[in-house]
């Protein structure tokens, strides 16, 4: 590591005082290492993607994401098939990606840990949605992309409930739709690992996940996925039973191998998924779509992988 741009999301994580603290010593330690780097101040998801492009234009071999899931997010859309490493320094709300790959929750110790990392070539999602405006997007992901009663989340979930209240915003919001959000169905076609199709209607829930572990009391909640597989780890809930819902978080959170009715697990290299045919005069009904705990747009959606797209920094275990 030579050159370094460091890219912070001022809305992430805590207070403006802690987040320069944690910067001023970023710095200090890659400059007591001999690198150059940089802080850029990112305003917006389009601007933290044009500024990844522009740090790597301008000779940066790495880029570092100093925030949340979103914050890395954003950044990596920047990124996707160039050489430059992404570094992540867990600086949000919810880290999981530094959860999972074993990152120190403190910054500085976390930028110690990436500057002995191993630079490591890793597939990404890519997630095509119907967007706000009711044209595509497309985004790559590191984490999961979830469609159904967690995307429900995101859309309720205001960002400044977020900022006061951290993961405890994401506790309480997930609580009031366990026990009052309305099901919406949709239909879900998987093109295996294995190259068989594998078709689902009715499902409630579906997650498309390339991480093992989320942290927090989360955990395990698709067994068996892992960012160097060039594959999803498909979860689809079939089931509007509000304690099936509860007994599978149960089982992420223990780590259990128990089975729950109406949930079902595959590996799978694309991912389809449709709202159902409404007959008569209805109008349709708007099931949402997130990805890195972003909220995208909604149904229909198209999940598929992208082989050696981005390298990314993974400390050794």
């Amino acid at each position: 590591m030579r050159k370094a741009a460091l890219l912070y999301n001022a809305r992430s994580g805590g207070g403006r005082r802690q987040r320069d603290a944690d910067l001023k010593r970023i710095l200090k330690v890659l400059a007591d290492a001999g690198v150059e780097a940089t802080l850029v101040r990112t305003q917006s998801s389009v601007d933290a993607a044009e500024q990844a492009r522009q740090a790597i234009v301008n000779g940066c071999d790495t880029v570092f994401a100093c925030g949340g899931d979103g914050t890395v997010h954003d950044v990596l859309q920047g990124m996707v098939g160039s050489q430059a490493a992404l570094g992540v320094i867990p600086l949000g709300t919810a880290n999981s990606l530094a959860h999972d790959l074993g990152l120190p929750g403190d910054p500085a110790r976390a930028v110690r840990a990436a500057l002995h990392a191993e630079r490591q070539r890793i597939a990404l999602g890519r997630v095509t949605v119907l967007g706000p405006v009711g044209s595509p997007v497309t985004r790559y992901f590191t984490v999961a992309v979830g469609i159904g009663v967690d995307a429900h989340l995101f859309y309720k979930l205001h960002a400044g409930t977020k900022q006061r209240l951290g993961m405890g915003a994401y506790y309480y919001k997930a609580w009031h739709l366990w026990c009052t959000h309305c099901m919406e169905n949709f239909d879900v076609e998987l093109s295996l690992a294995e190259g068989d199709k594998a078709f689902h209607s009715g499902v409630t829930e579906m997650l498309a996940v390339r991480i093992r572990n989320f942290g927090g009391v989360l955990q395990e909640l698709a067994p068996g996925a892992a960012l160097e597989r060039d594959d999803l780890r498909v979860v689809t809930c079939h089931t509007s039973s509000r304690f099936s819902y509860l007994l599978y978080v149960i089982r992420g959170v223990l780590r259990a191998n128990w089975s729950v009715r109406g949930v079902e697990l595959a590996f799978a290299k694309t991912v389809r998924c449709t709202a159902p045919e409404i007959s008569g005069d209805a109008p349709p009904c708007k099931v949402y779509v997130e990805a890195d705990g972003e909220l995208l747009g909604t149904l229909p959606a198209e999940i598929t992988m992208v082989p050696h797209a981005l390298t990314i920094l993974i400390p050794g275990k």
